[in-house]
Formats: structure tokens, sequence, C-alpha cells
């Protein structure tokens, strides 16, 4: 008889370890699960949303001078091509390739001596003819003496007088060659026709110059003043014609990049006609230049002042936005939310645009920083002076 089949079955005791190690283990579980969930949720309802940081500008009020820009190019006042008016040897040159030359100033000097023979055989010419005429007007006294004591005809008076007469006209022709070959002797000596500065020289010294030669001496040009020809749209026409009418209308020129002025002047004309093939007038404006900074055939672009548009409400360039509703800026409202706010605006230059409707003096409108916001979404805004100020060195 075996005596552990009659003994009374003992409760296991692996089987109540076993199910308190799952509880602690579920317990533990929960606990790694929940609390962090729970503390990151309040963690999250408690953090504030971030503030967007952007740059803002005040809309202000203030008057915008209207211009217009075209391209032109410079032009001297005035510009001459100098030629010999005579054949001949060139005995000299007076000038320096880029002197500047003033009215009568000698410039080259041509062989004089054949013009100045014709000049004293023009003078010799004369001289005998008139002493021709002396003599035939003796005649001619001696001739009515004659006839007044019947002691001549009146035909002999009458030849005698056309003889007279005949030599006088001569020795008005003599008058008229002398002049001719003054004229001539003074073209061996070529001078300036005006103020102005002298290029290249074209003829040397010993060479024959001829009156029909291709290329000039050199050519004078007269750059003070200077006049710049450049081109504007045919739809600016009325206004610059009415500017025209209020007065004189400044033109400023700058370099071909836009970013020095070299003078200042004046509009002078607007051209008789329009250029039908690009629809553009034409216009010609007048500069001191005093100071040589405008040369002849220099690209230059012009601004011309036709107007002030007064007290015109204005927003920098980098405010303006362009949707597919048209323009619109951001506008952060006092509680420092943004709002997007449709506007109607002209751009005038690189630095103003003028608004005419949606925005009102004084409000912030965002210049940097747009690209990150949303409507309602909540800024931190710096005045764009003092963001300059802070990045000033």
């Amino acid at each position: 008889m075996n005596p552990r089949a009659d003994a009374p079955a003992r409760p296991s005791r692996k089987r109540p370890l076993l199910l308190a190690l799952v509880a602690v283990v579920a317990v533990a579980i929960a606990a790694a699960v929940f609390v962090p969930w729970n503390r990151s949720g309040r963690a999250a309802r408690a953090a504030p949303s971030s503030a967007i940081p952007v740059t803002v500008s005040a809309v202000s009020r203030r008057d915008v001078p209207i211009f217009l820009d075209g391209l032109g190019t410079v032009q001297a006042s005035n510009t001459v091509a100098i030629h010999s008016q005579i054949d001949g040897k060139l005995q000299s040159v007076n000038f320096v390739e880029g002197q500047e030359v003033h009215q009568g100033d000698t410039l080259a000097v041509i062989d004089p001596r054949v013009l100045q023979a014709a000049l004293d055989q023009a003078v010799a010419k004369k001289a005998q003819d008139e002493a021709q005429l002396i003599a035939a007007q003796k005649d001619l006294d001696r001739f009515k003496t004659l006839f007044a004591r019947a002691a001549g005809t009146q035909q002999s008076v009458d030849q005698q007088q056309g003889k007279v007469d005949q030599l006088k006209a001569t020795i008005e022709a003599d008058e008229g060659a002398i002049e001719s070959a003054q004229t001539q002797l003074s073209y061996t000596t070529i001078t300036a026709p005006s103020d102005g500065h002298v290029g290249f020289r074209q003829v040397d010294a010993g060479n024959i110059i001829h009156v029909n030669d291709p290329n000039p001496l050199t050519v004078l040009t007269l750059i003070r003043p200077s006049v710049a020809v450049f081109t504007l749209p045919q739809k600016n026409l009325a206004d610059v014609r009415d500017a025209m009418l209020r007065g004189p209308v400044p033109v400023s020129a700058f370099d071909q990049d836009n970013t020095r002025q070299l003078a200042q002047g004046e509009l002078l004309l607007i051209d008789n006609e329009i250029d039908q093939t690009t629809s553009t007038i034409r216009l010609k404006a007048r500069f001191p230049n005093e100071d040589d900074r405008l040369w002849p055939g220099e690209f230059v672009r012009l601004r011309v002042r036709i107007g002030t548009n007064a007290d015109a409400v204005t927003i920098p360039p980098a405010a303006l936005q362009r949707g597919p509703q048209g323009f619109y800026a951001w506008v952060i409202k006092p509680d420092n939310t943004a709002e997007q706010r449709p506007v109607e605006a002209t751009p005038i230059n690189s630095n103003v645009v003028i608004v005419t409707k949606g925005l009102s003096v004084g409000e912030p409108v965002v210049v940097k920083g747009q690209y990150r916001l949303q409507a309602g979404s909540r800024v931190e805004s710096t005045s764009e002076q003092a963001s300059r100020t802070d990045q000033a060195p």
C-alpha cells in the first residue's frame, strides 16, 4: 500500500507566484505606456503654438514723383567733319588729337603759294585796267570839249564813252576776281568752325589733299552741351506733352547699368511723328555736360519726371505679392496674427508701390518672411528699420 496515495492533495505553490508575476508585468507595461502618453498630452496641451518671425514696414503717405524710363544714345550738339575746300599739299597740322579747340583756331595749313600768285595776278590786272580807264576818261573829256567847239562829232564822243564804260565793267570784274582769289587763298588755312574736341587725325602733313577726299582731316564735336535721343512707348505721349505744357521737364541720365547718375538736364523736344513699326516716340533731351561725363555714342538710360503723385499711400515693393486673384499683402493685426489682404496697387519703381485700395496709413505689412504665413498665423514682428539697424556693422 502506497502511503502517498492515501495522503490528501496539497495546493501547488508555483501557480500564485506566476499569477503575481504576470500582474506586476501588466502593471509595469501599462504604466510605461500610459504615463509618458499622459505627460506628453498634458505637455502638448500646455505648450502654446510658436510665433513666426517676420519683418514689417508701416504703410505711409508721401509725395511720389512719377518717372518714365527709356534707353537712349548720347550725341554731340554739333558735329563737323573737317574737309579741305581746295586741292593742295598739306603743309602743317596744328592740333593734337583729342585737343579742345575754340572757334577760329588754326587746325591745318595748305601750301598757299599757287593761290597767292593767282591773287597777285588779279590785283595787277585791276591796276592795269584802272590805268586804261584813266586814259580813256581823259580822251572822253577831250572829245566832249571838241564837240562843244564844233570841232568833233557826236559819234566820237559816244564811242569813247563806250570804252570808258567797258573799262569800268572790267574793273568791277577784276574786283570780283580778287575777292575770289582772296577766298581761295583763305581756304589754305583750315580753322575750327566752332568750339569742341578734335578726334583722330586722318591725314598727315606732306600729303596732297583734295576737296572730294572721302576721309576728313578730322572730326570736330561739341559736347558742351550734349543731347541724348531716346524712345518711350506711344502710350506715354499724352503724359509727356502735358508735362511740357506745364513747364520745363527734368531729365536724368544714368549709366547703362542704371546705377550711377551722369547728368541732369531737361527735355528738349518730341519728334514730329510716331514710329509705327515699334509704336514708340522719339525724344531729345539736352544736358549742360560741364564735366564731360556724357560722351557721343554712349548708351545711357534716361529718366523723365513728368509729375508728382501727391499724398499717395505707399508700401515697399517687397510687401506686394501676386496671387491668382491679383495683388495682396500680409497685414499684421493688433493681436499679432497675419491677415491676407487683397489690394489695388501700382508699382512705380524699385523703391515704392502706390496703393489705391485695401490698406490704411500706419498698418504694418510684412516685407520679409511671407512664405511661412497662413491666414491667422501668430507672428513675432520686427520693424524693417530696426532690422536694418541690427544688421549694420
